[in-house]
Order: C-alpha cells, then structure tokens, then sequence
C-alpha cells in the first residue's frame, strides 16, 4: 500500500465521530481513503448515514502531519500495520461490519491461526474461576489454540498466563495505544506475551485507557475468535458486552455456570438461562461443541472415547439401550430405562455435552 493511502486510511480511522462502518462506506463509494478527501462534499452526501456532521467530522480530522507523526512511530518502535483489505489483517475480523480500519501490531504472531478462542470475564476473579480458567486451558492445550483476551485484571490476565505456561500463543487485544500500557504492574509478563503472540489494538500510539476504549475493543475479542468464553462475570460488565457482540456476529458464546447465590457468576448463568451462551463445563465440551478434532494433532484417541469412562448408572443404561436399539424416541427411552421423561432428558443432554450422543430431529437420539 502507497504511504499516502495508509495516511489518509489512518486519518479516517482516528476520525472522532465517524467510526468502522460509515469509514468503509465512504471508501467504498470513493474507491479508496484518499479519494474520500480528496471528493466533493456534495458527492458525499449522496452516500447513506453521511450528513453535515460527518462531513464536518471529515474536515476536522485531515491533519495529515499527525498521521506522518504518528507512522513515524510505528517504523522507529517495529509496530506492524494490518489494513482491513489486506492479507495480514485477522480474517474473521473481515467479517464483521464494524471491523477496525487498522490493526497496529506489536509480536502478532497467530493472527490467522485456525483455532482461535476468547477467554473473558471479571477482574475480580475469585478462586473458582481461577481453578476452571487453569483446567479450561490445560484440557484446551492439545488442540494448539490461540488465546485471545484483553491484558486486564483478573481473568483476562490468568487466561495469557497459564496459556504461556502450556507453550499456546496468546494475543493481548489492548484498549489504548501502543505507546502506553495498563495495567502498568503487567509489564512483567510483556517479553513472554512478545514471545508467545503479542499485543494489538486499533488505537493510535498515544491514545489512553479510558474506560469507552476498553468497551470499543471488545469488538475485535469478539471478532477475531471462533469462540468466546465467559468464566466469571457479574450481572453487568465488559464480558458481557463481549458475549454479545460474539452473538451478533454469529459466533459460538460458552459461559462457565456458577452457584446461584455468587455475585460473580450471575452474568453466567443469565447467558445460559436465556440461551444466549452455551452451558461450560470443561475443555471436552467446547472440543465437542467446535467440532475440533484432536485426532488431527495428538495421534490420540479422541475426547468422545475417554469420556465414556465418566458415565453414571443412568447413563451407562442410556448408552447400552441406544447400543443396542439404535436410534430411539426420548418417550421409548424412558419407558425402557423406567425414568421419567424429565431426567432422561437431563441425562441425555449431559451426555451430548460429554460427546457421546446427538439429538436428531422429533426428539430422537442416537449414539455418536
């Protein structure tokens, strides 16, 4: 890409007021970010969601020798630079209608990789979640996932810890400018997270932690993953807003069920009541729930298989019966298995979670 066109794409990214979906707009009907300065207002206004406000925004944010300042860092501090048209730039990222413009990238090692997955959840992360995010990842090591979250307290930071300590690449999505860091006291842990992923954002290098920023990068979380997890989260905050973004973009949300009475685990468990994340209990769930095969790079028998040492009476009596019968109604399940219709449904979606039956449609069931 031409200097003069990375500028002027800069120059509309940093524009206050514009944003990701009117910006793409105008260089789609421009043809390119230069030509977006370079037209007639006039012209512009034909242009869907573009009226004066735009316009004038336009005209106050072309201060071309910011951006060459601004580029100027990126070279002398080794930033990469990802351009939404272009090939280094995350491709589920091109997916989504907000998308950044620019990615600015320091390390950026997985950017592309084919299993990506979002960890989110509180800052104050108690115990419980500390113990699920550990085992959660630990059982997730042998798929080779990269692990995407935001560099914060809490969850955020134990989920690149303990992905570092079991050799996974794992990317810091920051809500601030390069130039910076928050929380300052994670600056320990910045040469292994250079090492093992890196960190990106789509602010500019002196832009600073303010609280919307951190809302605006929760979009790219979201965006870039296959999945997001939710761990811990109170009835409102930044992990949901996350889950839902994940949502609108069509992609699978997990939440980690907590106690009823656990402050920090009502965001959760309103996920899973109204259906908007999937029910999380271990790494072999979200396995399953992908479809990711671990066949692909363990060379070991797969998840599905171990599981079936983990089955309680009910369902070892649910299995020997589909063993046996085939594909079978839930009403001819309970009638056989002598349980009512309920707890053979509990049980039968306990086992679709451990990976050994699948629903069919008219309530039928069989063995994977």
């Amino acid at each position: 890409m031409k200097e003069k066109e990375l500028i002027d794409l800069m120059l509309l990214q940093h524009a206050v007021g514009i944003g990701d979906i009117t910006s793409k707009k105008l260089i789609q009907f421009c043809g390119s970010a230069t030509a977006v300065f370079e037209e007639k207002p006039s012209i512009l206004e034909r242009i869907d969601g573009v009226g004066k406000f735009v316009l004038r925004m336009l005209k106050d944010a072309y201060r071309p020798e910011e951006a060459y300042e601004e580029l100027e860092y990126i070279k002398t501090n080794g930033i990469k630079v990802a351009v939404y048209t272009e090939s280094g730039y995350p491709e589920r990222l091109k997916h989504c209608v907000d998308g950044p413009l620019i990615l600015y990238v320091k390390g950026g090692e997985g950017l592309n990789s084919k299993r990506m997955i979002s960890i989110v959840g509180t800052r104050q992360m108690s115990g419980y979640g500390k113990r699920v995010c550990e085992e959660l990842i630990r059982g997730l090591a042998i798929m080779d996932p990269v692990i995407i979250s935001g560099f914060a307290y809490g969850v955020d930071i134990c989920a690149h810890r303990v992905a570092m300590e079991h050799k996974l690449k794992t990317i810091a999505c920051l809500g601030h400018g390069l130039g910076s860091l928050y929380p300052a006291v994670h600056a320990r842990y910045v040469p292994e997270m250079m090492n093992s992923g890196g960190f990106l954002t789509d602010f500019w290098s002196g832009d600073k932690a303010e609280r919307n920023n951190f809302l605006r990068r929760n979009r790219i979380i979201a965006g870039m993953s296959e999945a997001t997890i939710v761990i811990e989260s109170a009835g409102k905050g930044g992990a949901l807003v996350t889950a839902d973004i994940a949502n609108s973009y069509n992609r699978e949300v997990f939440a980690v069920p907590g106690k009823v009475t656990d402050h920090y685990s009502a965001g959760c468990n309103e996920l899973i009541k109204k259906q908007r994340a999937h029910l999380l209990q271990s790494a072999e769930d979200l396995i399953y729930m992908l479809g990711w095969n671990p066949d692909e790079l363990s060379g070991k028998k797969s998840v599905q298989t171990q599981l079936f040492t983990d089955l309680t009476d009910d369902e070892e009596q649910i299995m020997t019966f589909l063993k046996k019968g085939g594909k079978q109604l839930l009403d001819d399940i309970a009638l056989i298995c002598k349980k009512p219709v309920h707890k053979v449904a509990v049980d039968l979606l306990n086992m679709e979670m451990k990976g050994i039956v699948r629903p069919l449609p008219g309530k039928y069931f069989e063995i994977c």
